[in-house]
Parts: structure tokens; C-alpha cells; sequence
């Protein structure tokens, strides 16, 4: 039964990049799923393998770095070890010196989320902590990934 207000589950058609990641034995609970702090492990791996992946992040010596300020969770269906796990990302929205990204995790070619989230970064200087513009390359891949 649908609790009242609650949004239906994702399909994996809204989301515009994939990155497949893995689930550990460490990650299950006591209950035999998934616990919900590696959920936004995951989030977290996802949006960040997808910036290194694209060129976009230097996790080292980058001068721009995005700091975290908000994440958030939906939980649709449980995941659990050994199952592989699908991650879909899409900018949610693009600001001046903020992302929001958009998480969904499947259960491996599964084509609804077994969890979404919200995953938001505002970029800043390394050095400085303070927002710098989003711009260049790193707008363009962003945008081409946007809702």
C-alpha cells in the first residue's frame, strides 16, 4: 500500500549517466539489507566517480572543490550484498555556484529505483572555502547531464 503523498518510484530512463558500483558484506545490516548510512555512501561515490571519470574533479590539487550541504533519501526497495547495484545521476538543477544532483540506485539492470536521493554541492575555492562560479567545461558536462 502507497502512503499517502509518497512519490512512486523512478525508472532508470530519468537519469542521464550510469556508473555500476558494488556492495559489500560490511554493508548489510543485522536486518539482511543494505543499512541506510551506505546509501548515501554510494550517492556520494556515484556523483563523485562521475566528476573523476569525466575529467572534472582533481581530488589533490584542484583549485574548485565541491562541498556537500544537503543530501536526501527515498528508500523504494531494499539492496543488499552481493547485489550489484546500478547508480543514475542527472543534474536536478544548475546554479551559480551549486549543483543539485539526482540519485537513483538499481538493483543491477532492475529499470525501477530501489532508492533516490538528492545529492547538492556548492563549489568553492580549495584554499578560501568560499563559492566560486561554476564555469567552463564543468558547466558544460553538468549541463549535459541536466533534467
Amino acid at each position: 500500500m502507497k502512503a499517502a503523498g509518497r512519490r512512486e518510484p523512478g525508472e532508470r530512463g530519468a537519469y542521464r549517466a550510469f556508473l555500476p558500483l558494488t556492495t559489500r558484506w560490511a554493508d548489510n545490516d543485522v536486518y539482511g539489507h543494505m543499512n541506510n548510512v551506505v546509501h548515501y555512501a554510494l550517492f556520494d561515490t556515484a556523483v563523485n566517480g562521475w566528476l573523476i571519470e569525466n575529467g572534472l574533479l582533481d581530488i589533490h590539487a584542484g583549485a574548485q572543490i565541491g562541498l556537500v550541504v544537503e543530501t536526501g533519501c527515498r528508500y523504494h526497495g531494499e539492496l543488499a550484498f552481493p547485489d550489484p547495484v546500478t547508480a543514475g545521476i542527472r543534474v536536478a538543477k544548475l546554479g551559480q555556484s551549486s549543483v543539485r544532483y539526482a540519485v537513483g540506485l538499481f538493483r543491477g539492470e532492475a529499470e525501477i529505483a530501489a532508492a533516490e536521493g538528492f545529492f547538492v554541492h556548492v563549489y568553492v575555492d580549495r584554499a578560501t572555502r568560499r563559492p566560486t562560479p561554476i564555469a567552463g567545461r564543468l558547466r558544460a558536462k553538468l549541463a549535459e547531464i541536466a533534467a
